[in-house]
C-alpha cells in the first residue's frame, strides 16, 4: 500500500499559504542549492562559540554514568537552579517541584505546551509574522488560527485593536507570540506588554510567550517579562533557554515555566515523545545565567558592530525598506517592492548569492515580501555575503525599474 500522509501532515505543511505547500516551498528551495553556501536560518557557533563552562559541565556529567536517566521533568537539582537563576535574572518565580519542565530545546517545550492545551477545533490567537514552527503545530493539532498583526512602522507590536476585537470575538484557549518577536527582532515596549496582559486578564486568556531571545537585547531598550505584570502568573506559559543567547543550540535544552496543571500536561506529551531533556546535557542549565554579565555584554557588542554592518548593506538599495529592531540577531528586509514572490527571491539568493534565507511565508500571512537573516555570523564572511545580496536584490531593481544601488 503506498504511504499516505494523515489529514493533520498536510495541514502542517500549510498549503494555503504558498503554491504546493510551505513545506514544498521548503525542500524545493534547498533543492537549488550550490554544493557550498551560507546558511543564515540561524546562528554561526563556530564564530560564536558557546561559553567554556558549558563544555566543562557538560563534560562533568557525562563521566558519571548515574545521571543517565532523570524523571520527565528534569534533574531535581537543575530544576532547582534554574528557579533560582530565572528568579534572580528575570524575575520569575516558578516553584521548581510544580511549575518548572526542562525540555529537548524550546521547541520540544513549545510543542509539549500547546499539544497539551489545544484540541481539535479549539482557537487560538497567534502574532503575524511570528516564529515559523507556531502555526504549523497548532495547525498539525487541528486548532483554527486567527492571527493579530503587528503594526506597521519603526517598532512593530501587536494591533491592540485587533488583538481585543479578537479576544471578544473568537473567545481563543490561547494567545500565542514570541517577545522579542521572531523574525522582526522587535521589543514591545512596557506599555503594550501591560495592554496585553490587560486584555487576557480582561478576557480570561491563557498566554504562551516565546521569551527565547529574551536576554539578546540591546542596551537601553527596556524588556518585560509577561508573567511578572498582575493577574498574569498563573495564566502564562513563558519559553526560555540558552540555545541563541550562548550558542547552546547543538545541547537541546528549553525551559517550561507555567502553572502546575499546564506543567503535569506537558509532562505527559513529553513521557510520549522524547521522555527528557538530554541527561548530561541538563547540567549545562546549573552555571547558566551566574557569573556571566560580562561575557553578554562583550558578545551582544560584537552582535551591535554586526547589526551596524547589515543595516549599512541593506541602505545601498533605496527602494528597500528595513526596520533594524533593538533584539535577537535578525534582519527582516521588506523586498516587496520587487513584487516578485517569495520563492523566487529566497531561490535567486540561493542559486546567484549562494546563501540560505528564511522566506516570509514561514512567518505568517504578513510576511509576505521579506525574509530573514542571521547576522551573528564570521564578520568578514559576512560583509562578502551581504555583497551578495545587495547584488542579487539590485538586479532584481533594475528589471522591476526600480533606482539601482547607491555606492
Amino acid at each position: 500500500m503506498p504511504f499516505a500522509p494523515s489529514s493533520r501532515v498536510l495541514d502542517l505543511r500549510l498549503p494555503d499559504r504558498v503554491p504546493g505547500g510551505a513545506r514544498q516551498a521548503d525542500r524545493d528551495l534547498l533543492a537549488q542549492a550550490p554544493k557550498s553556501y551560507l546558511d543564515t536560518t540561524h546562528f554561526d557557533t563556530v564564530r560564536f562559540p558557546p561559553p567554556e563552562w558549558a563544555t566543562s559541565a557538560i563534560n562533568r556529567a557525562s563521566r558519571d554514568g548515574s545521571l543517565a536517566y532523570t524523571g520527565y521533568r528534569g534533574h531535581p537539582a537543575v530544576l532547582e537552579s534554574v528557579a533560582a537563576r530565572v528568579d534572580d535574572v528575570f524575575g520569575l518565580q516558578f516553584d521548581p517541584s510544580e511549575e518548572l519542565m526542562l525540555t529537548p530545546g524550546t521547541q520540544a517545550g513549545l510543542f509539549g505546551a500547546l499539544a497539551s492545551l489545544i484540541g481539535q477545533g479549539d482557537d487560538v490567537l497567534l502574532v503575524d509574522p511570528d516564529y515559523l514552527f507556531s502555526e504549523r503545530i497548532l495547525r498539525f493539532l487541528g486548532a483554527r488560527v486567527t492571527h493579530i498583526p503587528l503594526t506597521a512602522g519603526a517598532s512593530p507590536h501587536p494591533d491592540l485593536n485587533r488583538l481585543e476585537d479578537a479576544f471578544k470575538r473568537v473567545r481563543p484557549k490561547l494567545f500565542v507570540f514570541s517577545h522579542p518577536n521572531n523574525p522582526t527582532g522587535s521589543v514591545y515596549s512596557p506599555d503594550i506588554m501591560a495592554a496585553i496582559a490587560e486584555l487576557a486578564v480582561r478576557y480570561d486568556a491563557m498566554v504562551l510567550v516565546d521569551e527565547l531571545y529574551a536576554r539578546l537585547v540591546y542596551e537601553g531598550t527596556p524588556y518585560v517579562h509577561l508573567a511578572t505584570l498582575p493577574g498574569m502568573m498563573d495564566r502564562t506559559i513563558t519559553l526560555v533557554g540558552p540555545s541563541k543567547t550562548e550558542s547552546l543550540s547543538g545541547y537541546r535544552l528549553g525551559v517550561v515555566g507555567a502553572p502546575a496543571a499546564v506543567i503535569k500536561g506537558i509532562e505527559d506529551i513529553q513521557s510520549i515523545t522524547s521522555l527528557r531533556a538530554p541527561a548530561y546535557a541538563q547540567h549545562v542549565l546549573m552555571p547558566w545565567l551566574r557569573d556571566d554579565h560580562e561575557w553578554l555584554v562583550n558578545r551582544l557588542k560584537e552582535f551591535h558592530k554586526l547589526r551596524a554592518m547589515t543595516v549599512h548593506a541593506f541602505e545601498k538599495l533605496p527602494w528597500l525598506t528595513l526596520h533594524m529592531q533593538n533584539a535577537t540577531c535578525y534582519a527582516w528586509p521588506d523586498v516587496s517592492a520587487l513584487q516578485q514572490s517569495d520563492t523566487v527571491i529566497s531561490g535567486a539568493l540561493m542559486r546567484e548569492g549562494a546563501m540560505l534565507v528564511s522566506p516570509g511565508y514561514q512567518f505568517g500571512p504578513s510576511g509576505a515580501g521579506h525574509f530573514r537573516v542571521c547576522y551573528a555570523r564570521d564578520e568578514v564572511e559576512w560583509a562578502q555575503a551581504l555583497e551578495r545580496i545587495v547584488c542579487v536584490l539590485n538586479r532584481f531593481a533594475l528589471a522591476a525599474g526600480l533606482p539601482g544601488r547607491t555606492a
